[in-house]
């Protein structure tokens, strides 16, 4: 992955284990950029959003994860656009924020104007619009990222997940985990797991290369957002 340097796992077959276990597996996603979670060392994963080309990320899971990594994507000094049809849910999220500062605004679906990114202003755009977002209206672009969050396995999922760089995987029900491992290439064991994985716990995908990683919050995170959750 461009940009991205990672700690590669075994390349035995499978990388089966107890599904029981899942809760505390992760791998390690990179050494830059916006914390998302923690390895089965406690070592923090991170991902690099301030790229000087278009980067797109898919996360098939829950508000909360999604809310996370836009206030620490916030921390880092981005500017987060959120483009939600549910303001309310981040109207908290975007005053807390930046102490005051605008650091994260919100916008109604299909509304979000130019943002003007550079390597001096970068943006991350989390796109919480539902089900179907609308195609077309946000794009990425040099130093401009998008984030879009799908609740479950939706019609326009599997051009999401063809078009993202990286593609994050939360609990999903047995057929969802079926369908995204056919499109992934998930092995067998991973496909089983989906259905199984914790509250906090993502399978991230990014080509070939799988990563486990578990989001917990600080104590400030869980002040404002409440424990790790998959359902809002």
């Amino acid at each position: 992955m461009s940009g991205m340097r990672t700690l590669l796992g075994p390349r035995h077959a499978g990388h089966t284990m107890p599904a029981d276990e899942l809760g505390a597996l992760s791998l390690p996603v990179g050494d830059d950029g916006v914390v998302i979670g923690d390895d089965a060392e406690g070592h923090p994963q991170m991902v690099g959003f301030h790229r000087s080309a278009p980067y797109d990320v898919l996360l098939i899971g829950g508000l909360w994860t999604a809310q996370v990594i836009a206030l620490r994507a916030a921390g880092t000094g981005a500017r987060v656009v959120v483009e939600t049809g549910r303001a309310q849910a981040w109207t908290l999220l975007a005053q807390a924020a930046g102490a005051g500062l605008e650091c994260i605004t919100l916008h109604d679906v299909g509304r979000v104007p130019p943002q003007g990114a550079t390597v001096g202003s970068p943006v991350v755009v989390v796109r919480d619009a539902g089900m179907r977002p609308p195609r077309g209206r946000v794009v990425s672009g040099p130093w401009q990222s998008v984030l879009t969050l799908l609740p479950y396995l939706s019609p326009v999922a599997p051009r999401l997940m063809r078009n993202s760089t990286l593609v994050g995987i939360q609990r999903v029900s047995p057929r969802e985990a079926e369908q995204i491992g056919r499109i992934l290439g998930l092995s067998s064991a991973e496909s089983e797991a989906l259905p199984t994985l914790a509250d906090g716990v993502t399978l991230w995908c990014a080509g070939r290369e799988r990563h486990w990683v578990m989001t917990s919050p600080t104590d400030a995170e869980s002040g404002l957002l409440g424990t790790a959750r998959r359902m809002d």
